[in-house]
Parts: C-alpha cells; sequence; structure tokens
C-alpha cells in the first residue's frame, strides 16, 4: 500500500496521559523535538478520577483532570507539539518508523514512544458509569483511602482483585467481595490471604444487579446465580477489579506483547524488540498501573530514545 507521507518527526509519541507527557518533557529538553498525539482520551485514565492524594509534590491532593493540565501545560511550556489525533496504524518493517494518524495521515519518525495506557474492564452497568468518580472505582490502590473505617464491596476472582481486597481490609471496616463463580482464580496463596482475613466477606456464585445511589454509592444489590436471590449491601464504594486491557492493538503486528498484549521490554528499560520503538506506562505495566510509576518509565523512555538517535546519527 502506498503511504503519502505528511511529515517526518525526529520523536514521535503515541499517547497522553503521565508517561507520554513526561516523555515529551524529557524529549524537549534533550532537543529531540516531540510531536505527541494524545489519543481517544487526552490525559489518559487520569481524567476519570476524581482526586489523587498518592503523587508527590502535591501535598493538599489535586484533581486528576487538573494534574494532567499540568503535565500538558509543562510539557508545551518545554516545546512539546501536542496534537489532537489518534494513531490508527504502523509499519515497523523498515526505517524510518511508519505511524499513521486518524486513518489518512501518515508520519515518518526515526524514533516512537508507544504511551497508549490500559482501560480498566468494567461491568457494563448503567449505574457503574453513572458513579464513575462518586464512590465507583477501577482502583482500590488510588481511592481506597478515601473509605477509610468504611464499608465497601469489590468484585472480582483473580491475584489483582484479592490484592485490591487484602489492601481495602486495611483501610476499611468490612469488604464485600463479590466471585461470579464458585471459585476464584487467583492463586491459591492469595485466595487462602482473603479468606483467612476476618473483615473480608466473600459471596460466591454472585453477580453485581446494580450499584446503587443517587449521587454517590450507597449500596450494591448482588444476585445469587444458583437461586436468583437478591441482597442489598450497604457501601461507600464499589471497586471493580475484573481486569484491565493493555490499548495494543494497533501494534501487535510487529511488537512482542504477552498473552494478554502488555507490550514486553528488555527489563531495566523501554526497549522494545523493534529498534527506536520504545513503551511506556501502563501499555507495558501489568503490576503497579499508577501515575509515578508510568511518569518514571516516561522519563526511561525518553532518555533511551535520545540515546538510541545519538547512536544512530540522528539527533
Amino acid at each position: 500500500m502506498e503511504k503519502n507521507i505528511s511529515e517526518k518527526v525526529s520523536c514521535l509519541i503515541i499517547g497522553s496521559g503521565p508517561a507520554g507527557y513526561t516523555a515529551a518533557i524529557y524529549a524537549s529538553r534533550a532537543n529531540l523535538h516531540p510531536v505527541l498525539y494524545q489519543g481517544i482520551q487526552p490525559g489518559g485514565q487520569l481524567t476519570i478520577t476524581t482526586e489523587v492524594e498518592n503523587y508527590p509534590g502535591y501535598p493538599d491532593g489535586i484533581q486528576g483532570p487538573e494534574m494532567m493540565v499540568h503535565f500538558e501545560k509543562q510539557a508545551i511550556r518545554m516545546g512539546a507539539d501536542i496534537r489532537y489525533g489518534l494513531a490508527t496504524d504502523i509499519d515497523f518493517s523498515s526505517h524510518p518508523l511508519k505511524v499513521q494518524i486518524d486513518e489518512e495521515k501518515w508520519i515518518e519518525a526515526n524514533s516512537v514512544i508507544i504511551c497508549t495506557g490500559a482501560s480498566a474492564k468494567w461491568l457494563g452497568l448503567p449505574s457503574e458509569q453513572r458513579l464513575n468518580g462518586f464512590g465507583v472505582s477501577a482502583c482500590a490502590v488510588c481511592d481506597g483511602f478515601f473509605f477509610k473505617g468504611k464499608e465497601v464491596a469489590i468484585v472480582g476472582a483473580g491475584d489483582t482483585a484479592a490484592e485490591e481486597a487484602l489492601y481495602l481490609s486495611k483501610l476499611c471496616s468490612t469488604v464485600h467481595m463479590i466471585v461470579r463463580k464458585n471459585q476464584m482464580r487467583a492463586s491459591k496463596v492469595m485466595q487462602d490471604r482473603v479468606i483467612n482475613t476476618p473483615n473480608i466477606k466473600v459471596y460466591w456464585d454472585a453477580e453485581t444487579d446494580e450499584i446503587i445511589g443517587d449521587k454517590k454509592v450507597e449500596a450494591v444489590r448482588i444476585r445469587n446465580k444458583i437461586n436468583n436471590e437478591l441482597t442489598t449491601i450497604p457501601v461507600s464504594a464499589f471497586f471493580v477489579a475484573i481486569g484491565h486491557e493493555p490499548n495494543s492493538s494497533i501494534f501487535k503486528k510487529a511488537i512482542d506483547m504477552d498473552e494478554t498484549g502488555y507490550i514486553k521490554t528488555i527489563p531495566g528499560t523501554s526497549k522494545t524488540n523493534v529498534a527506536g520503538v520504545f513503551a511506556a506506562g501502563d501499555v507495558q505495566d501489568k503490576n503497579y498501573r499508577q501515575a509515578v510509576t508510568a511518569a518514571g518509565s516516561g522519563c526511561m523512555a525518553a532518555l533511551d530514545a535520545e540515546r538510541y538517535l545519538g547512536e544512530k546519527g540522528l539527533h
């Protein structure tokens, strides 16, 4: 297929969020003249988060969307070219690397930093989306603190759900854990920890029927799948821990990934299997998924890109 190249850039950053904006700040300071395309959700997952209290430098906390505005402004002040647009196709078979934007124009880049993030999987309930940010959350580590001493619910059955339930059990009075089957997918050691934690109550063979509340979460109604019995549990928060999906599908034909689609990077670096292509943030991190770790990996990616371009004489 003939590609009409509309532009050539030294460093192309795909995705915004803490990883993308931090990469843009560092790449700008290294005179790489980065071009950043913000993607479908400018600012990433933090734009659907309310209060952020665990990012260093904000003693009083900050709203997620406001924090991402700060990141973006700093990147622009350093000289980054920030644009609206979505990467829709790639050709990494030869250098320069090629990326298609909005299914129309192609850009040639000497280096590419992938910061497309991951999206939380949701149950698909209208009440879940309506109360998202008002007691409904996909990150217990981010938001559990706001419900200290209160009763909360968590849905999920894997290691992440078990870890988050245990984390919440240290903060909250009772954790109601909703599990769809009569067993968990989590590792045996994690299951044992959950079952042996006195303030975690597990509901087996249960599914979420409705999250109840007008302006904030007030209760959750669950359905027993065996006898169809409905139970309403008063809670102040509802945590969804059924997994995340990395936004990596357009890179599958060129970039090595694990079985769930997370981009593989060489340990201790942001380097992928393709020379000149780097990955940072949640698209390559299934373990931590925090704003501060994403920002750190964005810094690594920009430094790795700078070194790569320098070695190739493309700086």
